[in-house]
């Protein structure tokens, strides 16, 4: 069963639509010039729906002029005071991401009435680490149980005031409690509202990647999910390509480069890694999808690449480069240098990508 579309900008969120990626800015509106030019890194880098704090008046009055830098919809996140909400949708905001939880019911009605004013969804945004006093006191912790039904509760909130824009968050920092937690509101979601899905405060990059791909990925291999975000602490640009990364992995996203690199071994004499981290690189900016192969030796380099539209493969400082012509592939240079090999791969693929 599909979930309903939610419209959040010009981005369709939900019903046969593309998953897609968000990420949120971690520059403050006080340092206005580094997050103008965070936001439009991240925009180039694929972010189609971007998400900035609004913890005070101010930035809620200057979020109308980074909205009007960017192309991608702009999201106001919102703690505490309902009135930051409200100036933000006067400013232009695409979504309102509230934890209802800390806003308070009567507030709600006010931010809800603005929200359907100018046609904007609401994310109604659970976590482990606010939830609600009396379902703590219930469940004796953040149990996944407890999250679900805080989202349930929160949604018939905005319901009851006769507002069905709303896309759902469950987060903790807890991967298996997530994952829990988002199938059993699934299981609720009655009205099959999308859900934006992700692992919080997942830590530093290396842990938190690992995190957010075990959570994320098991979710959206269930059939859950229609908006992802990778909550990593590490440059925002990064969340955003392991959110491609792992859509294209799992063949629900069909663009940009996939590089295939062997793990090495014994036989390697060339550098695999920086070889595969360079192109990676370098290719980064290509939209179409297609699959660039750099295998670290000549004995099983083209056959374990088979599905590649081009690969690289050497020994001792010599490369061949490989390519996919009518269905098979075929050595079309020899005997390389590393520079040589690399600037024909990425002038070969950026011709594909075109």
């Amino acid at each position: 069963m599909t979930y309903k579309t939610v419209n959040v900008g010009a981005v369709a969120v939900g019903g046969a639509f593309p998953v897609s990626v968000q990420s949120m800015c971690s520059v403050p509106f006080s340092r206005y010039s580094e997050l103008v030019l965070q936001a439009k890194e991240l925009e180039e880098a694929g972010c189609e729906i971007l998400r900035v704090s609004v913890p005070d008046p101010k930035s809620a009055e200057m979020f109308a002029a980074l909205k009007k830098e960017l192309k991608i919809p702009l999201v106001a996140d919102i703690h505490f005071d309902y009135r930051l909400a409200l100036k933000a949708i006067d400013s232009g905001a695409d979504k309102i991401r509230i934890n209802p939880g800390n806003i308070g019911k009567d507030n709600i009605k006010t931010v809800v009435k603005k929200a359907k004013e100018h046609h904007i969804p609401i994310r109604v945004g659970v976590n482990s680490g606010s939830l609600e006093k009396a379902l703590l006191e219930k469940y004796g912790s953040p149990t996944p149980e407890a999250l679900a039904e805080s989202a349930k509760n929160n949604v018939e909130l905005l319901e009851n005031l006769d507002f069905g824009d709303i896309i759902v968050s469950i987060k903790s920092s807890d991967v298996k409690k997530t994952v829990q937690a988002y199938r059993i509101f699934d299981g609720m979601n009655n009205e099959r509202y999308p859900l934006h899905i992700g692992v919080t405060e997942a830590g530093t990059f290396a842990s938190g990647l690992i995190k957010n791909s075990a959570g994320i990925g098991a979710l959206l291999l269930d059939g859950i999910g229609s908006t992802i975000r990778y909550s990593l602490s590490a440059p925002p640009v990064e969340e955003v390509i392991a959110a491609k990364t792992l859509l294209r992995s799992l063949g629900l996203r069909n663009e940009g480069v996939e590089i295939i690199a062997c793990p090495t071994c014994g036989r390697t004499t060339i550098d695999v890694s920086g070889l595969a981290g360079e192109l990676e690189k370098s290719l980064s900016g290509i939209k179409t999808h297609m699959k660039v192969a750099v295998m670290g030796c000549v004995v099983n380099g083209p056959g374990e690449a088979a599905e590649a539209d081009i690969g690289v493969t050497g020994a001792a400082g010599k490369y061949i480069v490989f390519a996919k012509k009518d269905g098979k592939l075929s050595v079309v240079l020899k005997d390389a240098d590393k520079q040589t090999a690399t600037e024909y791969i990425i002038k070969s693929a950026e011709s594909f990508g075109r």
